[in-house]
């Protein structure tokens, strides 16, 4: 008998549909209270519900579907449609979780109460919560949310007319037109993100605009799986991608959008046709105003539970929270809310939260047929202090000419994404 060996990523791909052990120990019913829907928030109400009979799990989320962040970069090659990555929540509901669409306006962490935009107020036992970023408006001059109707961000999910924005601008500009970036320094939501976006812009303009070029104006010296991008970017799209360093001028400090202007910290302008604006950023804004932030915009956490620094019994997970050499990643968000849960349901039962380790695969679209990774493997260390990759736990894809493995690994992220959509939103 022959026994079929899949390859390590692909293994890690379908590790969101991994549950915990079942709850043996029968509990009186206690309220799990999750506020924000995406990666973070849908994992925690459709993991607790699944595994934790015993907990009354509500969801807030003021969004009627979810748009993903992941693969919008695909819909900008035209490659999806934005439907596809359009997702319900009829799925928790019909899994028992009751679905809130309003706005969390406010959390009193010592009455363990939260306040919703309709007046109505909810209490809970324990709290997770996954309020994803907030832009940070005014840190590039001139880049407010109404700039953003003419330089699009599209890194908000929201209901995906950012990324459409973007996208039309793509199709209705002649061939010839430059398209600008402007990418932001660390940390800020999925660090590949904006160089799968290069790429998938690329593969448009190669098909459709083969006279354009790019100009990404980064505000870092260096990007995850760089040299991995910049080898397809030369093998798929030579001459067509120009990518600029911090320390090359590359950080935009101004822009114009009425005259769509990006201008660098040393005062050159670039004036391009669609220019796409990634501002700097932080934690969602119910997370400060309920002062769980520190200086840094971002949410201290318990690295073995996510439970916050300042705040006993509210667990934040996705990208809102400091989470160490963890990148804010979709894949993070999922396996640090499946911890916070377990973690949750321990507390609540008087036992101690489960070991934690955490798991990161991140897939990128570079071309047709064409996709590189990296992952890695995080637990805390001794003292639980902090986050530490595990030694020789993580990797990215060879460099190199691999065109068969380039070729799976595209499959593998198709893969990757049906799965944790599905552990998502059951």
């Amino acid at each position: 008998m022959t026994q079929t060996l899949l390859p390590r990523r692909a293994l890690l791909a379908a590790a969101p549909l991994v549950a915990a052990p079942s709850v043996l120990k029968a509990q009186t019913q206690a309220r799990l209270l999750v506020i924000g829907g995406g990666f973070g928030g849908a994992t925690a109400a459709n993991f607790a519900r699944r595994t934790y009979p015993w907990l009354d799990v509500t969801l807030v989320e003021p969004k009627r579907s979810f748009v993903t962040c992941p693969y919008g970069n695909l819909v900008l090659a035209g490659t999806r449609q934005i439907g596809q990555i359009t997702h319900s929540y009829d799925g928790l509901r019909a899994r028992g979780v009751r679905v809130i669409h309003d706005w969390a306006t406010g959390i009193d962490a010592a009455q363990r109460r939260v306040r919703l935009a309709n007046g109505e107020t909810l209490t809970y036992d324990r709290l997770i919560l996954s309020p994803g970023i907030a832009l940070r408006w005014g840190a590039i001059e001139g880049y407010d949310e109404a700039a953003s109707e003419t330089m699009p961000h599209a890194w908000v999910p929201g209901d995906g007319a950012q990324t459409l924005l973007l996208r039309r601008q793509l199709e209705e500009m002649p061939d010839g037109g430059v398209v600008g970036l402007a990418i932001p320094a660390n940390p800020f939501r999925c660090p590949p993100g904006p160089y799968e976006r290069i790429s998938m812009i690329a593969s448009y303009l190669k098909r459709h605009k083969p006279r354009s070029k790019i100009l990404a104006l980064d505000a870092k010296e260096a990007f995850s799986k760089q040299g991995l991008f910049q080898d397809a970017w030369a093998q798929l799209y030579p001459g067509m991608i120009e990518w600029v360093p911090g320390n090359r001028d590359g950080k935009v400090t101004k822009v114009d959008a009425r005259e769509r202007v990006l201008e660098t910290e040393f005062g050159t302008q670039h004036k391009v046709a669609v220019a796409n604006v990634i501002p700097p950023q932080s934690a969602a804004r119910i997370a400060a105003d309920a002062g769980l932030t520190d200086a840094s915009g971002w949410v201290p956490v318990n690295p073995r539970t996510f439970e916050s620094r300042v705040a006993p019994g509210i667990h934040v997970v996705g990208d809102a929270n400091i989470p160490g050499p963890m990148p804010k990643s979709g894949y993070v968000a999922n396996s640090t809310a499946k911890q916070a849960v377990a973690s949750a349901a321990a507390l609540l039962r008087g036992e101690t939260p489960p070991e934690a380790v955490y798991f990161n695969t991140c897939y990128s679209h570079v071309g047709d047929e064409y996709g590189i990774s990296i992952v890695g493997v995080f637990r805390p260390n001794a003292e639980g202090t902090a986050i530490a990759e595990v030694q020789g736990s993580g990797g990215v894809s060879p460099r190199g000419n691999h065109p068969e493995q380039r070729r799976l690994e595209a499959l593998y992220a198709d893969a990757w994404y049906e799965s944790i959509t599905k552990d998502m939103f059951a």
